[in-house]
């Protein structure tokens, strides 16, 4: 495809899912957290409706379209990142299922729909505007990282919005951040249902939490069992192993 790469871009495998993904190492490139996030959700096999908000480059998007044959709206605010994830998309030739928008997650339902979407993705900025843990000076990166134009709250209540009835949400997120994720769902009429924590091996403290809601829900939290990505040898766990890279001959 002519044009396909731009500057420092370049074009990397999915492997489990015999994709492949634009990346820069400047800009945007997708981390575990998209991986896992693709995989936690509940997505409908056959019809239906998802919408991935903070798509970045797209990934979340390419991940879920080998799991289901729904359609897939991608919302992501940042020109360069969207452009990204709309080539790749046309590279995959996934125009059909997966449609990329260029805007802000912030009333998007008012743009696109409110309550009819069967599941929404998040993968939301981490950090508070005014945290310094790492803190990367390139805007792009600044933006994808921190809340400095969206928080978890405006995410959550978007979120809720797009959602029909019973419609579920699922965010990745810092276990940090548990229980004002769990406030701002509550508050969006997003009850939690399942959560998961991942952890970077046994006996480490868990650096990432999974969570879905369903829309107006009861009350029924499910703890999932903890996932290890490494093992003590600094290898893959068999189970992340088959994430990134499918399932052994």
């Amino acid at each position: 495809m002519e044009n396909l790469l731009k500057e420092d871009e370049r074009l990397d495998y999915l492997l489990a899912e015999e994709l492949r993904i634009i990346q820069s190492p400047s800009v945007f490139s997708f981390s575990l957290d998209a991986v896992l996030l693709a995989k936690f959700a509940y997505v409908p096999k056959r019809s239906g409706k998802i919408v991935d908000l903070c798509a970045g480059n797209g990934a979340v998007p390419l991940f879920l379209s080998a799991r289901t044959k729904a359609n897939i709206v991608a919302i992501e605010l940042q020109e360069r990142l969207a452009d990204m994830a709309h080539r790749s998309v046309a590279y995959n030739k996934l125009e059909e299922q997966i449609q990329i928008i260029q805007d802000d997650v912030i009333g998007i339902a008012s743009k696109i729909g409110y309550d009819k979407y069967d599941t929404v993705t998040c993968n939301p900025p981490y950090f508070a505007a005014n945290e310094a843990s790492e803190r990367n000076m390139k805007e792009h990166l600044a933006i994808a990282r921190h809340e400095i134009h969206l928080t978890l709250e405006q995410a959550v209540q978007s979120a809720s919005e797009l959602l029909k009835q019973g419609g579920k949400a699922a965010f990745v997120h810092r276990p940090g951040r548990l229980l004002d994720i769990i406030t701002a769902m509550r508050a969006s009429r997003l009850e939690p249902k399942r959560i998961q924590f991942v952890y970077p091996k046994e006996g480490k403290e868990a650096n990432t939490l999974l969570i879905e809601g369903i829309k107006d829900g009861k009350p029924d939290l499910k703890i999932l069992p903890p996932l290890y990505v490494y093992n003590e040898d600094g290898k893959y766990t068999e189970e992340v192993r088959i994430l990134l890279y499918g399932q052994a001959e």
